[in-house]
């Protein structure tokens, strides 16, 4: 008897593995498509995102964890255009299985499934942090964020096929959802638009362009390099009967620069949250868009 009460935990410790791993493993570079996962997959992924709202997804490290994650990933979500190039390419070398690597189905790069904005015609150096794969933050406008949405569910039903139906009715779900959520956006982006904006890094050229935002003036004058003071004096006279109403900076972006110019023009600083989790309120993707048109319309209303 004790013999085969024995045998029989030892048969159920063998299956643990198993059924640990019952659920897909999905690795999101950046929150927003960790956001997008949970909303398609359901109960049926777990999902890890490689970074977290407030921190800048072009600086971090390929850590032993990740590659332990990538490892065991039969999805990778990331934006792409070149955003993770200084350690993605670590991951997927050290750690990423054959159906996660670049052509397999496993492997989404968002920016390789919608239109890419601002694609340099020159590569230089002195020019900065300039993505040869054009700008990569496309999660900032809505509308990619439900043509991502059918991707995943397609790639999720080629890996997992035997839950495809569920994937594709959370898609259903989320595709009625997103389009209810979108129909106020856009009222709420049309009373918005035309209002002028400065940024610190052009990272916001998605959301301006869907919300018919005009870019005032940028703080950087090379891309990823903090502004010296020279410029920002520059900036001041450039802006100083612009009509701004607000200076835009993302979580992750340093301060100083934008509150030297707030203080010289009176223009305020607002944080938006660039991703989910960028600000408290910002708990996934409906409200990130909510948080976000909010506070350009409390500074369009204040100013």
């Amino acid at each position: 008897m004790k013999r085969t009460a024995l045998t029989a935990a030892f048969a159920a410790a063998l299956l643990l593995p198993a059924l640990a791993d019952a659920e897909v493993r999905i690795l999101a570079c950046e929150p927003e498509w960790a956001a997008l996962a949970k909303e398609i997959g359901g109960d049926d992924v777990v999902v890890h995102s490689a970074t977290h709202g407030r921190q800048d997804a072009h600086y971090i490290r390929a850590r032993p964890s990740l590659i332990a994650k990538v490892r065991r990933a039969k999805i990778l979500l990331c934006s792409g255009a070149d955003l993770e190039v200084g350690w993605l390419p670590v991951l997927l070398e050290r750690g990423g299985g054959r159906i996660v690597q670049p052509g397999q189905p496993g492997h989404i790069m968002a920016a390789d499934h919608v239109e890419v904005l601002e694609r340099p015609t020159v590569l230089d150096r002195s020019l900065g942090d300039i993505h040869p794969g054009g700008n990569p933050h496309v999660h900032l406008d809505p509308r990619n964020m439900a043509v991502l949405a059918e991707v995943l569910t397609e790639r999720l039903s080629q890996v997992d096929p035997e839950r495809a139906s569920a994937y594709w009715q959370r898609l259903a779900s989320f595709q009625a959802r997103w389009a209810d959520a979108m129909a106020g956006w856009q009222e709420r982006a049309a009373a918005l638009g035309g209002m002028k904006v400065i940024v610190y890094h052009k990272a916001w050229v998605y959301l301006l362009r869907w919300a018919g935002l005009e870019r005032a003036a940028v703080l950087e004058r090379v891309s990823g390099v903090p502004p010296t003071a020279s410029h920002l004096v520059e900036v001041l006279e450039q802006v100083r009967n612009s009509g701004a109403r607000a200076i835009l900076r993302a979580p992750h972006e340093p301060g100083d620069a934008s509150e030297w110019l707030s203080g010289k023009t009176g223009i305020p600083v607002v944080e938006l949250p660039f991703t989910v989790g960028g600000r408290p309120e910002a708990t996934d993707l409906f409200s990130l868009f909510d948080s976000t048109l909010a506070l350009l319309e409390e500074a369009k209303d204040r100013s």
